[in-house]
């Protein structure tokens, strides 16, 4: 490998001065031991019952082992019972019930200081099968939930029967009478992998792919970054997806710079102007607003006021109080504030509340702030007043009181939508839900401008679109740039695809192309990326409902963008499953939706298999021949890949201008996303990562609801509206 990783470290805690003369050393009492540059022993491994010479051996598994000189299989002491920040395939991890072992992993402090940091995995020390993330050894965070025969309930990811991402990697739980723990092997030969509690205080598994000359994450836990627990410390304010995570709250600053600048934000961050505490009436501290914030943890007072006034009187009566938020009901912070979130960047419907700082009242003003202040008014003025007049003029060149809200979206008027859709005259499609027409603004930017039409489903329909697409992005997301809402008029103004929906390009029309195998799975690994992102990315899991070639969109260059947002479905990342009416479209519903069962993800994850199906085929799914039998693919596709056989899967029309591995994927992956047990299902970041090459599926068995639907009693509604071939 181009670059050397550690994978442990006996000395985390008594770093050498020197390197170049320090020795790793057989003691004359047989132990092995480490000495610095003086000749002092920093590490050993300290036992006392050695009886002849013993060898230090590095194995094939990466563990280091000290044995018997004349029978190296007779370990005395083994690095894989002292755990660091990595668990290697073959290492045991988990609980001695006589003596120790490995019962912990430690992260690093920094990314290049492996002395012991605050985050560690550590198995239930009360007895269950249970890792527990935690923070400080103290604060949990995370778990992984028990053992349920094949993997960790909390993390499914992990099971290889059902074709998860580690089909590559066998997993087990061992439940002894002297100990507990689990143990990790790899099927492929020549897989290097490991799985490390970060400095972050995320567990990540990761393998080597020679390809890439890189390591490339399988998988990842907690799935948000900002899940874990005081990543950024006291006053430290974390903020999904950006840049840097972690920053500091105004009036604040990093606690110790040269750990932040190595990415270690744990310490937190400190006061600039110590509060000065309000006596006498006089106003010595002061509160500044930050909205849309998810709480800090432990809100150490709950009062009972009527007002924000009374309750940040309540916060400025206690000198330790901190901060204060007015919800109905008053809550108090004292000293320290851990777990702030910025949720300013969340989609429209899932922003947070507001919260109060306190701060000395020479933060906020004083004579040269004020000379600044009296600066900025200026500038602000006149900038102000340009920014007015010219809006002005370009309001009355073309479109008149356009209004810009949360940042992003444009809020239009009805004849403002008119002119730049010439009156709605060139229509480029419709549905049940309306009309789609082409537009151009002012700038010379095509869009697309859904026309909602009924009242009733009109008006759902635009506030789901809204709060959904508002303000998340993502590049195989459509784009929503605008809206219009007056009275029952409800429009949504879309960035414009030129290539239209993925549906023209499977049904077989001569006057479209014939999409390249290249193009076809793209298309398919762009749309899986846009549902990760919908299930896991955003700040509330988003169920799309309605996941079919319609509403796929193709740009230019045939990047795919998941569409029409009007029946999506938003559920907090601490529910697992949602009761919701059935909704979507016939052939393309996930079982458990047809029986009326509260639904997951899983639901997205089975329409994408059906659809994936259609993209390796080029038709669609179920074709009524003239004698009125039904060709349903999908049985076809499973019963073939179940066999290893995948002559006769793809468009003939490609004629075998496909990459076979590439094919096999697609197959596999879409026999797994149909499965009839919605647990057995992958998520949408496991397909993504399976179509990019990085994890393998098992072969799949044949689902029961495949084959009633290929039954021609089933269904019999939507059969009789199949095209016919």
């Amino acid at each position: 490998m181009p670059e050397k990783v550690s994978v442990w470290v006996a000395n985390r805690d008594s770093p050498v001065s020197s390197l170049e003369s320090s020795r790793l050393t057989i003691a004359i009492d047989g132990n092995m031991v480490l000495l610095d540059d003086s000749g002092s022993a920093v590490w050993s491994t300290n036992l006392t019952t050695i009886t002849s010479s013993t060898v230090g051996v590095i194995l094939d598994t990466g563990n280091l082992v000290l044995a018997y000189a004349s029978n190296t299989s007779n370990i005395l002491w083994q690095s894989f019972d002292h755990c660091g920040n990595t668990w290697l395939p073959g290492g045991k991890l988990g609980r001695g019930k006589l003596s120790g072992g490995c019962t912990r992993l430690v992260s690093w402090k920094t990314s290049t200081d492996p002395a012991p940091g605050l985050f560690s995995l550590v198995m239930d020390p009360n007895g269950t099968s249970q890792f527990f993330f935690m923070w400080n050894s103290t604060q949990q965070y995370q778990t992984s939930g028990n053992w349920t025969g094949h993997s960790f309930s909390s993390m499914p990811e992990m099971n290889p029967t059902i074709g998860y991402p580690n089909s590559m990697y066998t997993f087990d739980y061992i439940d002894g009478a002297n100990e507990s723990y689990a143990v990790y092997g790899v099927k492929a030969g020549g897989l290097v992998t490991r799985f490390i509690m970060d400095v972050t205080g995320v567990i990540n598994v990761v393998r080597w792919s020679e390809s890439a000359k890189d390591w490339m994450v399988t998988l990842s836990k907690p799935h948000t970054q900002c899940d874990v627990y005081s990543l950024c410390g006291s006053f430290g304010v974390c903020t999904e997806n950006a840049f840097s995570s972690c920053s500091c709250l105004r009036g604040f600053s990093e606690q110790y710079k040269d750990q932040w600048s190595k990415g270690d934000h744990t310490q937190g961050c400190r006061r600039n102007v110590a509060l000065q505490g309000n006596n006498n009436g006089s106003r010595s501290d002061k509160f500044y607003a930050m909205v849309d914030v998810e709480l800090p943890s432990n809100a150490q007072n709950i009062v009972a006021t009527s007002s924000n006034q009374n309750c940040e009187l309540a916060c400025l009566s206690s000198r330790d109080c901190t901060a204060y938020s007015f919800n109905g009901s008053c809550s108090l912070w004292y000293k320290d504030l851990i777990n702030l979130q910025d949720l300013s960047s969340a989609a429209i419907g899932t922003k947070g509340v507001s919260i109060q700082i306190r701060l000395a009242a020479s933060e906020f003003s004083n004579k040269k702030n004020s000379k600044k202040l009296a600066i900025i008014i200026t500038v602000a003025t006149i900038s102000v007043t340009l920014i007015v007049v010219a809006s002005v003029f370009m309001v009355r060149k073309r479109f008149k009181e356009v209004a810009h809200v949360d940042g992003s979206l444009i809020a239009f008027r009805y004849r403002d939508v008119q002119t730049l859709t010439k009156n709605f005259s060139n229509k480029l499609g419709g549905g049940a839900f309306g009309s789609v027409f082409k537009g151009l603004l002012l700038e010379g930017t095509l869009v697309a401008v859904k026309k909602l039409e009924g009242f009733r489903q009109g008006e759902k329909q635009f506030r789901a679109e809204v709060s959904t697409l508002g303000t998340i992005r993502h590049v195989n997301l459509i784009r929503l740039l605008g809206f219009c809402s007056e009275r029952t008029r409800k429009l949504l103004i879309y960035e414009y695809m030129p290539n239209t929906s993925l549906d023209r390009y499977l049904s077989g029309s001569s006057d479209q192309p014939v999409l390249s195998w290249s193009t076809r799975y793209q298309i398919a690994l762009g749309i899986a990326r846009g549902l990760h992102y919908l299930h896991e990315r955003c700040r509330d899991c988003i169920i799309h409902c309605d996941i079919k070639p319609e509403n796929i969109l193709l740009s230019d260059t045939f990047m795919p963008k998941v569409a029409d947002f009007g029946l999506a479905k938003l559920m907090e990342h601490d529910f697992s499953r949602v009761l919701t009416t059935m909704r979507g479209t016939i052939g393309y519903l996930a079982p458990e939706w047809i029986a009326g069962t509260a639904i997951t993800t899983k639901a997205d994850v089975y329409s994408y298999g059906m659809m994936l199906f259609e993209i390796v085929s080029g038709r669609r799914n179920a074709i009524k021949r003239q004698d009125d039998t039904v060709d349903f693919f999908p049985l076809l596709a499973v019963m073939k890949v179940t066999e290893g056989e995948l002559d006769g899967l793809v468009d003939t029309l490609l004629d075998c201008n496909v990459n076979p591995a590439e094919v096999e994927r697609a197959c596999k992956a879409a026999c797994w996303c149909v499965q009839d047990d919605e647990g057995a299902r992958p998520s949408m970041a496991t397909v993504v990562q399976a179509l990019e090459g990085l994890v393998e599926f098992n072969v799949p068995p044949v689902p029961r609801s495949l084959k009633l639907l290929a039954d021609q009693t089933t269904y019999v509604e939507f059969y009789s509206k199949l095209p016919s071939e």
